[in-house]
């Protein structure tokens, strides 16, 4: 019994190291000068859980703009005169990601202060509420941490899948170059070959017209 509680604590001790480097709280402060605009940018997995929370100082003379868009250009999230807030979405693709603070003020460059702004966002499984699913579903304190470690082991393997998929996806890029490289060699050289034989017999017609050799 002792030994299956030890094995046990070893494994959740296992996937919370794990958790840490597949599913960290992404947290950042900055300044962000007046009518400039500063974008922070993060690769997110297909299906995956996003929420954010920010805050922007006040400042009486200057309004923030906060826009949230994949590469495609499509918004996920817009706010004008963004001062505090939450956003949340779910995204449907692997994708990059641009979160955008954009400071604007009719005053001008350096009649305003700097706003200092704050980020959090977590994805994954530290996006999820655990507090609010156990009292929809009434869960136990148990059958919550179970939960937890079950949607982890889930992100974990979707993971490992997409890695798996891009090595496999790396590995035919490179056996069909290394193929182009061979066709293109065995063209090079047997073009050499041609233009080696063609000059070698107008040679001999030069020097034969020149009656330099019979």
């Amino acid at each position: 019994m002792i030994s299956l509680t030890y094995s046990m604590s070893r494994f959740c001790i296992l996937l919370i190291l794990v958790s840490v480097i597949f599913d960290s709280t992404f947290s950042i402060t900055f300044y962000l000068p007046v009518n400039l605009r500063k974008c922070l940018r993060e690769e997110i997995h297909k299906d995956v859980l996003v929420t954010g929370e920010y805050e922007v100082s006040d400042q009486p003379n200057a309004k923030t703009n906060l826009k949230i868009t994949d590469s495609s250009g499509h918004t996920l999230y817009s706010k004008e005169d963004a001062s505090k807030g939450k956003f949340a979405f779910t995204t449907e693709d692997y994708d990059m990601f641009e979160v955008c603070f954009e400071s604007k003020s009719p005053l001008g460059t350096g009649r305003v202060p700097d706003q200092l702004v704050n980020l959090d966002m977590k994805h994954g499984v530290e996006a999820k509420n655990y507090e609010e699913i156990a009292k929809v579903e009434k869960l136990k304190p148990l059958e919550v941490e179970l939960r937890r470690l079950e949607d982890l082991s889930e992100s974990i393997v979707n993971d490992f899948a997409y890695m798996k998929k891009r090595e496999e996806e790396m590995r035919d890029t490179n056996e069909s170059t290394n193929t182009r490289v061979l066709y293109f060699s065995i063209f090079s050289m047997c073009c050499l070959i041609g233009l080696a034989t063609w000059q070698v017999f107008y040679l001999r017609r030069f020097f034969k017209a020149k009656k330099l050799i019979e």
